[in-house]
């Protein structure tokens, strides 16, 4: 009796080891899920974030527009015909010491044209930029031509650029008469590294120890979301939001002389960007693109079409046998008018997420036009919970 009651108790004190390392077991296990459901989340998180380079610029780093006029020549007989470019030619002939009567010039193979180009940031002399060269006569074609050296100023009348080189137009045009087979658009080209720059642009990054941040899409939260990025990621409180497109950032004492650095810095931070409920719509082209916020409140939508459908039947008129001989054959038109109207059942439409969204809306089978008349109307019975914008 003595060593049954001694294996009983061997037997409950393995009894409560065993339990107490399944439960240790299962509290590490669900330890480790925990740890792997947060780690993912914080995965999904930085997957959805956005860099600060991509949503802002540096105030002060900015391009300019440059502008000029020039002469194409090596035209195959398509260049103007107009005075003014008779004229264009005279004055460069002028500049070459030979003096010439614009009536006495008869070129079609020159045209005028207007040249392009867009100044990058923090130009030097000698850097390479494209041109765009566009005619604004009555040329028909600029294959082939050859732009000659032609100044580009900017708004403040300067000269910032040569430009000069043959034009690519990436097309062609062929044929003649009433049978032409054209690709792409030949009064339009562009001449890849045809301009050089010949004056740099003083940018000025900022105003005094402090840098402008500017966000290309103003938003209070985002305007704060970036603030509280840049100061975690400086480790100091250097950056604040002036208002909703400006983030005033300080620089820190330690990047006094390295203020690239401090800007790749913090272009490099990601950071969570709120994206406004909106739902812009282009009638000319039948396009809807809703944004990810989307919602709409619980509504009843019922939507169908009404066609009338208006016809002209021609009917023979015989006379009767034995008529009278002034009695006619005659055609009598008869006008038919069908009207039809589609079955239109009432459809309940709400959802929390766009998704369900465009479930809803799927399940009325409309089409983009029926689309955009609904969500004018969701929109005035207040049932869109989004901006709607009309382009």
């Amino acid at each position: 009796m003595a060593i049954l009651t001694k294996d009983t108790n061997k037997l409950r004190v393995t009894s409560c080891e065993f339990k107490n390392k399944v439960i240790s077991l299962v509290t590490r296990y669900l330890l480790l899920v925990t740890l792997l459901i947060t780690y993912h989340l914080s995965l999904i998180t930085v997957v959805h974030a956005e860099r600060i380079k991509d949503i802002a610029s540096i105030e002060g780093v900015r391009e300019n527009q440059l502008i000029g006029y020039g002469l194409v020549v090596g035209l195959n007989g398509t260049g103007d015909k107009g005075l003014s470019t008779m004229q264009g030619i005279a004055n460069m002939l002028g500049r070459m010491g030979l003096t010439t009567n614009p009536n006495d010039i008869k070129a079609k193979n020159a045209a005028a044209v207007m040249v392009t180009a867009i100044l990058p940031p923090f130009p030097k002399p000698g850097i390479k930029i494209d041109a765009l060269v566009s005619a604004i006569g009555d040329a028909k074609n600029l294959q082939g031509g050859t732009l000659l050296l032609a100044p580009l100023k900017g708004p403040d009348g300067k000269v910032y650029g040569l430009a000069q080189g043959p034009i690519s137009i990436g097309g062609f045009t062929g044929g003649g008469g009433g049978t032409t087979v054209q690709k792409n658009h030949p009064t339009a080209g562009r001449i890849p590294n045809g301009v050089i720059i010949e004056r740099g642009l003083q940018v000025n990054m900022g105003k005094g120890n402090d840098i402008n941040i500017l966000l290309n899409t103003p938003d209070f939260t985002t305007a704060s979301e970036v603030s509280k990025t840049i100061n975690q990621g400086l480790k100091g409180n250097y950056a604040f939001a002036v208002d909703p497109s400006v983030i005033r950032l300080r620089i820190p004492a330690e990047y006094s002389h390295r203020v690239v650095e401090l800007v790749t810095l913090v272009e490099g931070l990601e950071v969570s960007v709120d994206v406004l409920a909106k739902v812009i719509i282009n009638e000319r082209t039948g396009t809807v693109v809703m944004g990810e916020k989307v919602k709409i409140s619980p509504v009843a939508i019922s939507h169908g079409s009404l066609t009338i459908e208006v016809k002209t039947e021609y009917q023979v008129s015989q006379p009767f046998p034995f008529a009278p001989q002034k009695a006619e054959t005659v055609v009598v038109p008869q006008e038919k008018v069908d009207v039809k109207e589609q079955k239109a059942s009432l459809v309940e439409v709400s959802g929390v997420t766009l998704g369900e969204v465009i479930r809803a809306l799927n399940a009325l089978g409309v089409t983009p036009r029926d689309l955009i008349a609904i969500l004018q109307a969701l929109k005035a019975a207040g049932a869109l919970k989004a901006e709607l914008e009309i382009i």
